[in-house]
Formats: structure tokens, sequence, C-alpha cells
């Protein structure tokens, strides 16, 4: 897997496997750093500081969601659904997540499981 890749690149597709294998590293990345701050300066610090490592997550984040939306085929710009509460949150998960994408090459790129 490319690392570099999957994180910074908004081009191409990926399956299911590295989209929960990104988010689960983005996600422990998040909750290790916010830990380490709420033990040295407590709840306010692991908020300033978690809010801090929220928005330097942004980008990787929509990295990874964006080549799953386009292994289904779709613009990275519905990671947008998931402002709209609860209906949001569950479709992009269900989307991107337990369904598989696009058979075949598509407008943006070969299939991952392929490579076609």
């Amino acid at each position: 897997m490319d690392w570099h890749n999957l994180f910074w690149s908004f081009e191409g597709r990926i399956s299911r496997m590295p989209f929960w294998i990104g988010g689960l590293i983005l996600g422990v990345i998040h909750w290790v750093i916010s830990g380490i701050a709420y033990g040295i300066g407590g709840q306010t610090t692991m908020s300033v500081v978690g809010g801090i490592v929220s928005l330097i997550l942004i980008y990787p984040s929509l990295a990874v969601a964006t080549k799953r939306w386009h292994d289904r085929d779709k613009s990275g710009w519905w990671t947008l659904i998931i402002l709209i509460p609860v209906v949001g949150i569950i479709w992009y998960i269900v989307v991107l997540g337990f369904l598989r994408g696009t058979d075949g090459p598509n407008r943006y790129g070969p299939d991952p499981l392929t490579g076609q």
C-alpha cells in the first residue's frame, strides 16, 4: 500500500480495505495525541490540541474519502453528505465502508481490486 498516495493524493481509487485502514490510522493518531494532551493538561488542553489535530487531519481524511467515492464512480464532493445530521453519516459509512466499488475501470482510474 502506498501510504503517501493514500493520505495525500486525491487522484485515483481505493477499495474498502484501504478506506478502513486509513480511517483507523487517522482515528488512532487523533485519539493518542488527544489522550496525551489530556494527560498533560486536562480537559482544556485536550480540547485545544484535539481541535488543532482535527484541522490537520482534515486533508488526509478528505483524500481517503475522495478516492473511495471515486471507486464508487462519484465525485469527492459527496463527502459533504456527512453534514446532513444522522442520515448523512450513516449513508457515508454504508456506501464507503461496505458497498463494493465500480467493477472495472471508471473515469477515475482502474479497478483497485483487479488493477484493470
